[in-house]
């Protein structure tokens, strides 16, 4: 009886009362397992592991997949003007913007474009339940006025010309800030500064180039790749080296201010960016070493602060922008009559000004009254008209044109 007692002392030790009361079968039952975690394509973690797919995947016969992770999302596109030019993706009046995705049972988004995109770079961002986001895995990124794209780069012979190459000597493309006594602001610009600057005393001749309305100071290079197609051109002998100097074009709001004669832009261009950067660069201060260009609105700024200053640049550049874009705004003749003693000068001082603009384009309107200015006033121009439209797969093949004729 002291045996038994003691046995059953120390099995009260070990094991739970209610469990003694039950029959030995049901005791004897293992713990169920734990639910699996459901699957999903979100990885998390102080230092989260790369995700197991490609956000852009270009496909062998050129045709493009996107992926998103969005597990809660209701509906996810991809939009992209710049592929909408060369890939309809929905932009038909009527139809929703882009293109639809699919989602997986991990929440995995995905959709591969119906035909190649040519050669050349990208900017694009996904949808998610109707808001635009920059690809969540993407490293490059291009500024617009308001917001950000990323990009990716489809390689190939079409875009060989605005591609890195790492046999390739190249610049340096530097982010200045500087205060603007004009209009009272702090001012950014993009500054290029060609292959062995840094290690140089050589002083270089300078473009001002300036984006168009929907962008900012950094599209230039981050979109349109300004920076490789210098590089390339230098490297192949075909381009002078030189600095280039992109402007933000857009000017603080105030009311009656016009977007494309503004004058804002103008006098902060003259009086404060040109000054600036001629302290702060190496640069040729005379007008045969300044050239100005832009597209679309970095045009119009072009025509009317580059072309009326012959004393300041005697190299010019107009992308897919003219005047007469309204029949009967009588634009075209306040212009003539503002600045008629600097056309004048134009036809005699002028090195070259360079017109290009795509056949489809939407300003294509503006060529014939544009045209006729110079033609009124004996302004020599080489024209080159193009296919496609108001396009940045047109403005890098402007700029790969240009650029060559330029301080030769």
């Amino acid at each position: 009886m002291i045996h038994r007692a003691i046995r059953t002392s120390r099995l009260h030790n070990l094991v739970p009362v209610s469990l003694l009361m039950l029959p030995a079968s049901v005791a004897a039952q293992p713990s169920p397992p734990p639910a699996a975690a459901p699957k999903t394509c979100m990885v998390t973690g102080f230092i989260a592991p790369a995700p197991s797919y490609k956000s852009v995947e270009i496909l062998p016969d050129g045709r493009v997949t996107f992926r998103i992770c969005a597990p809660d999302a209701r509906e996810v596109r991809v939009i992209s003007n710049d592929i909408d030019d060369v890939i309809p993706m929905g932009l038909t009046p009527g139809q929703q913007r882009g293109l639809a995705m699919t989602k997986d049972d991990m929440g995995l988004w995905s959709v591969t474009t119906t035909k190649p995109a040519p050669a050349d770079n990208y900017r694009f961002a996904f949808q998610v339940d109707g808001v635009k986001v920059p690809n969540p895995q993407g490293t490059t990124w291009s500024e617009e006025r308001n917001g950000t794209n990323s990009t990716f780069e489809v390689p190939g012979p079409g875009g060989d010309f605005q591609t890195y190459k790492p046999d390739v000597q190249h610049g340096m493309v530097t982010e200045i800030e500087y205060w603007s006594k004009t209009l009272g602001a702090k001012r950014r610009a993009h500054v290029y500064t060609p292959p062995g600057y840094m290690a140089g005393s050589t002083k270089y001749p300078v473009l001002y180039l300036v984006h168009g309305a929907g962008d900012s100071d950094d599209s230039w290079t981050s979109v349109g790749h300004a920076n490789y197609i210098l590089d390339n051109l230098i490297a192949a002998g075909k381009a002078k080296p030189m600095i280039i100097v992109m402007p933000f074009g857009h000017t603080p709001d105030r009311p009656g201010a016009d977007m494309l004669n503004n004058n804002d832009f103008g006098d902060d261009l003259i009086k404060d960016l040109i000054p600036y950067v001629e302290g702060h660069f190496r640069t040729l201060n005379t007008a045969d070493n300044r050239a100005m260009a832009g597209l679309s609105m970095g045009g119009s700024h072009t025509i009317r602060y580059g072309l009326t200053h012959p004393e300041l640049f005697h190299w010019i550049g107009i992308f897919s922008m003219g005047l007469g874009m309204q029949p009967g705004s009588n634009d075209v003749a306040k212009y003539e009559e503002a600045n008629d003693a600097a056309l004048k000068r134009d036809a005699k001082d002028l090195k070259l000004v360079y017109y290009a603009i795509g056949k489809a384009d939407f300003l294509h309107g503006t060529v014939a009254p544009t045209r006729g200015i110079f033609d009124k006033y004996g302004i020599k121009h080489v024209f080159n008209e193009t296919e496609g439209g108001h396009t940045w797969i047109n403005w890098r093949r402007y700029l790969n044109d240009f650029a060559p004729r330029l301080f030769k």
